[in-house]
């Protein structure tokens, strides 16, 4: 299964980013294999509308959840829209790695 995990960073060893639209990295991760892609949230400058535009951008690389700290009301209904579901809680006291490990513990 895909996932996207709001980052500080470009790696799994990145803390995760509380904020979804305006994190700086999304790491797109088979929970399976723990392979990732990092991508560049192009949203997090934009002035407004971040959270729709950072959905659009991993709902293009085919994820089922998304992982992060909050999201905003926009980026809610537009996760609804995609059929993205989404876990909000989690804290810059996770990695990456650690935040994808116990998510796939929980599916499993």
């Amino acid at each position: 299964m895909l996932i996207a995990i709001s980052s500080m960073g470009g790696s799994l060893d990145s803390q995760v980013s509380e904020k979804f639209g305006r994190a700086p990295y999304f790491l797109i991760v088979d929970t399976e294999t723990m392979k990732f892609t990092p991508l560049l949230n192009a949203a997090g400058s934009m002035s407004g509308g971040a959270g729709p535009e950072a959905v659009r951008q991993v709902s293009a690389h085919g994820v089922s959840a998304v992982l992060t700290g909050q999201l905003g009301p926009n980026a809610v209904t537009a996760l609804a829209a995609a059929k993205i579901s989404a876990v909000t809680g989690l804290t810059s006291a996770k990695t990456v790695r650690q935040a994808a490990q116990e998510y796939a513990g929980k599916k499993s």
